[in-house]
């Protein structure tokens, strides 16, 4: 990073306009960053990915009468042993309560008796407009309370689609505030082991939040203006990304400022050193976070593109306020914040005999043996990813634990041979409607026809699957009568309904994970192969990268199985956790390879390798540890997609710092040399013959002069 601006930000005067300016514009931020909530968009057509056939199905469904924002709750009402006239007229009275719903939309179905006289069934038909799961849990909050209000011994309990919508909704209830609370703690946590200072936590913690504050203001005007799209799901990610992230560059630039403070007597002259020496590896890492993340536009899935821009907004702000309103934040605070342990002018530099020195000792004798067994061990822990089935999460699996929704579909499944509130809808040519219904009536797959409905050229048929919605015969209903309904009538036949959506938001993901992955693997190669001005080590890197996600994954695989006894997940968590582990762990091997090649001009690479890690190792020890914790947090949601992204993204951020970038790197920087760098001059610069002990010393004495001494 230029001088002029590392001396800019840190200097006498210039540091308190820029504190003067983050916290006017943090203050602004404040309201809008409140109003994010309210331009989230958590209805369907959010998600879905836009071209499929499901979607248009749904879009093409309010033509025909069919509004795609109706939500039917199912409310079942059992009693083992068989339900009494007392029960059934309980239930008589709560359809008189329903009907006075403000959010009905239509008669309600029902009581409809089960054939072995244990159940009753009703069909609420809710409509909340566009406003999404958010609106519909209050609604649902209130059948349950007037249900469960019944004579003793009846159970109520309400499902269906608005049920399902109401648990998602209590599962996200709060979800920012508690998100961000204990990913503060568990980073502040770490950082007091870090510093070992009461008192220097603050500063990263106080940038981050600003960060974060600043970074939802501009994407809630970016939603309410601009059309981005923002989800439950995208907002909750940002939190954990822009406190994670932050601290990561707090981490790396602080333990650069303290080396210098120990070189020069004035901390503005050693903030602006600091930042000059820091700043191009924080903003090389920090931009291929940015780019890996807009990569995501490229995704067919609505929520996964949307992810994109909102991540890579939470990254740029981040960016923004580490590189300036933290330098001034520490010069304006002095030496006096590293308390208890002042950094002085001519003290020691610990890295120099620190954990990490000597494990570069311990690795520099026997370099390619230590690749070749930390490489194998990492195969091994891949073979666990075929253990790991990404063909999306049935609704029961997509909770922790067992709502009532998931509750209430169990006693359905018990008591009634077809599931209500998830129908099949067909949308097809008015001319065709009586062919298509019978092609679709003639699947072993559908119970019934409920409807034929036709609406000047087009017609709809409604019709009932025989399986559970979400499961793997009735996905196979589906792609059976997309497949037999191409030879009826014209064959534009749209089938939706939510098992089609299902079935369309797998094959989307999938199709994203084969084009998005290779994508941000070329984006993060060419800023590796700019950054380092080679082809060898960017290339090695990525398959380090690739090595480590592969090694999470397959370990993931096992604790899932071990953990939460589910070994689905998702389908786009393969693309989430690359994204995560890949842009953001690529930040370790910048922050270790910028520094490796600043080193090998004056002292060649395999020198430059130990310099390297001994004066980065902390650090990076120290960002993987923040990240995975922060990432770690999702784990205490009840959301088994979100806990299995977190498992997987803080194993492979500790697979990454601990071993990847430490050991493995550094041990083919060693075995490979000065090749590394190839075609660049430093290729051709030979290693110096010296004795061990010889190197040893010029090592320990790089260490304790530091960058500065040098420039």
């Amino acid at each position: 990073m230029g001088r002029s601006f590392a001396s800019r930000v840190s200097s006498r005067r210039f540091k308190w306009v820029v504190l003067i300016a983050w916290l006017v514009l943090a203050a602004a931020a404040a309201p809008l960053a409140g109003g994010l909530t309210d331009e989230q968009e958590n209805d369907i057509a959010a998600w879905l990915p836009a071209n499929a056939e499901s979607t248009m199905a749904l879009e093409r469904q309010s033509e025909l009468g069919s509004d795609p924002d109706l939500i039917p709750a199912i409310v079942i009402y059992e009693r083992s042993g068989g339900v009494t006239d007392a029960d059934t007229a309980a239930v008589e009275d709560d359809i008189a309560v329903f009907a006075e719903l403000d959010a009905l939309d239509g008669e309600i179905t029902g009581p409809i008796p089960s054939d072995d006289g244990e159940a009753l069934q009703l069909i609420v038909p809710l409509n909340v407009g566009e406003d999404g799961w958010e609106a519909i849990a209050p609604v649902v909050d209130d059948i349950r309370a007037e249900a469960s209000d019944g004579p003793d011994g009846l159970d109520a309990y309400v499902t269906g689609p608005a049920g399902a919508a109401a648990d998602s909704a209590e599962a996200f209830e709060g979800i920012d505030g508690t998100l961000l609370f204990a990913a503060l703690g568990v980073v502040i946590l770490i950082l007091l082991f870090t510093y070992r200072s009461p008192i220097l936590w603050v500063l990263p913690i106080f940038s981050a939040v600003i960060a974060l504050f600043v970074a939802q203001a501009v994407i809630y005007l970016c939603a309410r203006y601009a059309d981005l799209t923002v989800n439950a799901q995208s907002a909750s990610i940002l939190t954990v990304l822009v406190v994670g992230a932050g601290t990561d560059y707090a981490l790396l630039l602080v333990a650069r400022y303290r080396e210098e403070l120990r070189l020069h007597a004035d901390r503005h002259e050693a903030m602006a050193e600091a930042v000059h020496r820091a700043g191009p590896a924080v903003l090389a890492s920090g931009g291929t976070v940015v780019l890996g993340m807009l990569c995501l536009v490229a995704a067919e899935m609505n929520s996964t593109a949307g992810l994109g821009p909102v991540a890579a907004i939470g990254v740029a702000v981040t960016l923004a306020v580490l590189m300036t309103l933290l330098p001034a934040l520490l010069v304006i605070c002095g030496r006096w914040v590293f308390w208890p342990v002042r950094p002085t002018v001519g003290s020691a530099e610990p890295s120099a005999t620190g954990l990490w020195a000597r494990v570069g000792r311990w690795i520099k004798p026997r370099p390619r043996a230590t690749w070749v067994v930390t490489s194998a061990l990492l195969l091994v822990a891949c073979i666990g990813v075929l253990n790991l089935h990404p063909d999306g999460l049935s609704q029961a699996e997509g909770f922790r634990g067992t709502p009532e929704s998931i509750e209430g579909d169990e006693v359905a499944a018990r008591h009634f041979p077809a599931v209500a509130g998830n129908p099949v809808y067909v949308i097809t040519g008015a001319d065709d409607a009586d062919a298509v219904a019978e092609a679709v009536a003639a699947d072993p797959g559908i119970t019934e026809i409920v409807e034929v409905r036709t609406e000047g050229d087009d017609a709809l048929v409604e019709a009932t699957l025989a399986d559970p919605f979400d499961s793997d015969a009735a996905a196979g209903t589906i792609e059976d009568l997309r497949s037999a309904l191409d030879d009826v009538g014209d064959g534009n036949a749209l089938v939706g309904g939510n098992t089609a959506i299902n079935l369309d938001v797998q094959e989307a993901s999938q199709r994203d994970n084969i084009v998005v992955i290779p994508l941000i693997m070329l984006v993060v190669l060419v800023v590796l192969a700019l950054l380092l001005r080679a082809i060898v080590a960017p290339v090695i890197l990525i398959a380090t990268v690739v090595l480590s996600y592969g090694a999470a994954l397959g370990l993931s695989a096992l604790i899932f199985d071990w953990t939460l006894g589910v070994t689905n997940t998702d389908s786009a968590f393969p693309l989430f956790v690359f994204v995560f582990l890949v842009a953001l762990g690529i930040d370790y091997n910048i922050f270790l390879m910028t520094r490796v090649r600043e080193e090998t001009v004056d002292h060649g690479t395999r020198r430059a390798a130990l310099i390297g890690l001994a004066a980065t190792g902390g650090v990076i020890t120290s960002a993987g540890l923040v990240l995975a914790a922060t990432f770690a947090v999702l784990g205490t949601l009840p959301l088994t997609f979100l806990t299995q992204l977190g498992i997987a993204v803080a194993l492979g951020v500790l697979l990454d710092t601990i071993i990847v970038r430490s050991v493995l790197v550094t041990a083919l920087n060693l075995d490979i040399g000065r090749h590394m760098w190839w075609p660049s001059r430093l290729a051709h610069k030979h290693e110096k013959a010296e004795t061990p002990q010889e190197e040893d010393a010029e090592i320990a004495a790089a260490l304790g002069a530091g960058s500065s001494a040098r420039s």
